[in-house]
């Protein structure tokens, strides 16, 4: 028996001919990168991606991957991409989406993508403004945040996308930064061997609508302080002196100031396969509470729900093989209704 090595793969195999249209200095940029980095190193043919895209800036980035690709309607994304991969589950199916995108017009789309367990992985760009419309709120800005279509500041609770994927239990959730480039590519490797759907939440800046969404965590001298990296298996520790960290009461997590006492074995130790997904929205609303740092890394990887392509495609076999394949030219000519018994 002979095997058909792969060929090998490039960053400069995965962009295209077509001029990058984002505006100079867009984070969309610095993800791009980290995408067609990344793609070349996880041993896929280059025909067998398929990159999905809905409506916004995010959503220019098929035209910009060499890869098969759609660019759809406003929300619909996540729709378009479960089609593929229920027809062609051996592809490797991508989502890119913004936050008004997939939260707000293709809110409920993104929630049924998750809880199926379709096995896409879901690119989401979060700048907290719509920045192809020229700056109006998103489900994501801020309370008392001023737009063109909040010129008093938007009276809107922001959804937490970390905590809406939990809640609509996705087996994988994690968060990176767009100028983080090798968290953000150890990420998307992660995001990439997980077999159900995995979503990434990626904060990025958008420097003409809302410059500096991300700067307390984006700058280098804050971002010790405000960010924490979760690592499996490793004590929750931050601080620009890794002299802080995050204890565990019951189910209340708690700052601590490490030292008089308190030491590193006192701290919560991350456990990404924790099969109880409250303990990964608890870690989601870590930044909501005053004191607390926004995290970051993979928040939680659990594999022991089956794809819902699988699930699919395996009872299509079984009712072919009870009842043999259909013919569907006989049915439309049996009458104006029919069962389907």
């Amino acid at each position: 028996m002979t095997t058909t090595a792969l060929p090998v793969l490039t960053k400069k195999d995965f962009q295209t001919d077509q001029e990058v249209r984002w505006c100079p200095g867009c984070g969309d940029y610095a993800i791009l990168s980290a995408v067609q980095s990344v793609f070349p190193e996880l041993g896929i043919k280059r025909e067998n991606f398929v990159v999905v895209s809905g409506i916004g800036c995010s959503s220019r980035f098929p035209y910009y991957m060499n890869t098969f690709g759609f660019h759809t309607i406003h929300g619909r994304a996540p729709a378009v991409a479960t089609g593929i991969k229920a027809i062609r589950p051996d592809l490797e199916v991508w989502v890119a989406t913004g936050d008004g995108d997939a939260l707000s017009i293709g809110g409920n789309h993104t929630i049924h993508m998750l809880r199926r367990n379709v096995g896409l992985k879901v690119l989401l760009f979060n700048n907290k403004i719509y920045g192809l419309t020229k700056g109006q709120y998103s489900p994501t800005s801020e309370v008392n945040k001023k737009t063109k279509s909040t010129p008093f500041g938007s009276v809107d609770r922001p959804f937490n996308p970390l905590a809406l994927a939990i809640g609509a239990e996705a087996t994988f959730v994690a968060r990176s930064v767009d100028v983080f480039q090798q968290h953000l590519k150890d990420t998307l490797k992660a995001a990439a061997s997980h077999r159900g759907s995995a979503f990434i939440e990626i904060l990025q800046n958008c420097n003409i609508f809302n410059d500096g969404a991300w700067f307390s965590l984006t700058e280098r001298e804050a971002r010790s302080e405000h960010v924490i990296h979760l690592e499996h298996g490793k004590p929750m520790v931050f601080g620009k002196n890794r002299d802080k960290g995050i204890r565990m009461i019951g189910m209340e997590l708690e700052v601590v100031q490490l030292g008089n006492g308190t030491t590193e074995n006192d701290l919560l130790v991350h456990d990404m396969h924790h099969s109880n997904p409250a303990y990964a929205f608890a870690l989601a609303q870590m930044e909501k509470r005053e004191g607390f740092p926004t995290p970051i890394g993979v928040l939680r990887n659990w594999n022991d729900q089956p794809r819902w392509e699988e699930v699919l495609n395996a009872q299509v076999q079984e009712v072919i093989a009870k009842r043999g394949p259909g013919d569907l030219t006989k049915l439309l000519r049996a009458g104006d209704t029919w069962q389907v018994q």
